[in-house]
């Protein structure tokens, strides 16, 4: 791959994966042994994260994480504390960006070597920190914790063509419908299982509310991905992605032709005019608000309606993926698992190591997630059945969403994603692409084929690029 030019490409990403974002071990609090220093393999491999013999761990790291404020920042800080204490030999230094400045920072530092021991990351930007050889393999850290207790997908969304995995998921969510419940109930309508079933209820609400709500919004703006992600649910449950196996944009299946017409249709019996330019904030304020009864986004959503109506709070809730048709599968979740890397300049990846572990042990790891409750779901399978996380009020009050979601997370993958890591998937959600040819068809009265294929072949176009 062109490493530079992927990196310069990859710029737009940073925002379209951040509209989904709203975006254990043994318990205890002993010191963990530390690893051997990493080295270079045989056959010239990136190094793995190095494994554990009996020496304590001494040195300073830095730690470069994007929860930059409240709660979230408060449990991470925390959690270093108690560390460093138990670890008397090693520093920890935690500095916070936000996601557009985090990847300003790294990119720009990449040739000065200013880059953090380990940090968060987004899906995304693990494709180009592989291509980048910034980081290296986490196997053997996810190995000693167990792999079988991380939900599969996000393992492998984060695994490279070498087959090795370079990040640790440290949360998920996923897009999943959600809905008012009080306007299902004015019009008597059951939640929508199908398609067809959600542009019926939508058009009733619509209809009977006359501009006061509507049944809800199909974003186009071409400064996000909404369109991408919604042309992306449709897709997926008639069993095709968007980005194929091989690389190449499918948008003239007839699979992704019905979805474009499917959605064209929505917006314009079903939704606001002014939704052809919303981006995701635009979008989630009309649900927060209850403006619209449906929409499709991870359990921020909760948060978002406590903050802006709360009186509304009783009145949500979310469902699985419509379907083609009834009792189809329940495919096409699009999910966004926030991992953790460990950068390759690392001086000591053996602190890196341990101390992720240790972020993960219940006594640290449930209180992070519970700082979003529901909106942060565990990496861990087994944290889904913890006690002290089943008896957070959110989680207890919202436990259908949790139940849904969690089920979405151990199925889905982000949009392009779906074998593996590919920087097309950054250029298929980023570019504005889909967004653009939504609008050509609607403003411009373009065929809808003769849109979709020029789409797509500007897409692959610009997949060449990278090589």
């Amino acid at each position: 791959m062109k490493k530079a030019l992927s990196l310069l490409l990859a710029c737009a990403m940073l925002f379209t994966l951040l509209t989904a974002c709203g975006g254990p071990s043994n318990g205890g609090s002993t010191a963990t042994p530390t690893p051997a220093p990493a080295t270079t393999t045989p056959d010239g491999d990136t190094p793995d994260t190095p494994d554990t013999p009996d020496t304590p761990l001494e040195g300073e790291i830095t730690f470069w994480h994007s929860f930059s404020q409240g709660p979230r920042l408060e449990t991470i800080q925390a959690a270093a504390d108690s560390f460093v204490a138990a670890n008397p030999g090693v520093k920890i230094n935690i500095e916070t960006f936000s996601w557009a400045d985090f990847y300003t920072k790294w990119t720009t530092g990449l040739a000065s070597g200013n880059v953090p021991d380990m940090s968060t990351a987004l899906p995304n930007h693990v494709v180009e920190m592989i291509d980048a050889e910034a980081i290296i393999p986490m196997d053997n850290l996810i190995d000693s914790m167990g792999r079988d207790r991380f939900y599969e997908a996000p393992l492998t969304e984060m695994t490279a063509e070498d087959g090795h995995c370079y990040a640790v998921p440290l949360y998920s969510h996923a897009q999943v419908m959600w809905y008012h419940k009080n306007l299902l109930d004015k019009y008597e309508l059951e939640v929508p299982t199908t398609w067809d079933e959600l542009y019926e209820a939508a058009k009733k609400i619509s209809d009977g509310e006359g501009g006061n709500a509507y049944g809800t919004s199909v974003p186009m703006g071409t400064n996000d991905m909404m369109a991408t992600r919604f042309l992306n649910f449709y897709v997926r449950s008639a069993g095709e992605t968007l980005l194929t196996a091989d690389g190449k944009a499918n948008l003239t299946s007839q699979a992704a032709i019905d979805g474009i017409n499917y959605w064209i249709k929505v917006y314009k019996d079903c939704s606001p005019t002014d939704s052809m330019n919303f981006n995701v904030l635009d979008q989630a304020t009309l649900y927060y608000t209850g403006k619209i009864c449906f929409d499709f986004n991870s359990a921020f959503q909760i948060g978002g309606v406590e903050t802006n109506a709360p009186e509304l709070l009783d009145q949500i809730d979310c469902a699985p993926m419509p379907t083609l048709n009834k009792g189809d599968p329940q495919v096409g979740y699009e999910t966004s698992n926030i991992p953790m890397v460990i950068w390759k300049n690392s001086a000591h990846p053996e602190i890196c190591e341990a101390f992720i572990k240790y972020l993960y042990e219940p006594e640290n790891y449930v209180p992070f997630l519970l700082s979003v409750p529901v909106g942060m779901l565990p990496a861990l399978k087994e944290i889904s059945t913890d006690p002290t996380f089943l008896s957070d009020p959110t989680v207890q009050k919202f436990s259908n969403a949790k139940d849904i979601i969690s089920k979405a997370v151990g199925e889905g993958t982000a949009i392009g994603m779906e074998s593996g890591p590919r920087p097309e998937a950054g250029l298929l959600t980023s570019q504005g692409v889909i967004e653009s040819m939504f609008q050509d068809i609607i403003i411009n009265g373009t065929d809808v084929e003769t849109a979709a294929k020029a789409a797509e072949d500007k897409l692959n176009d610009l997949f060449e690029t990278l090589g």
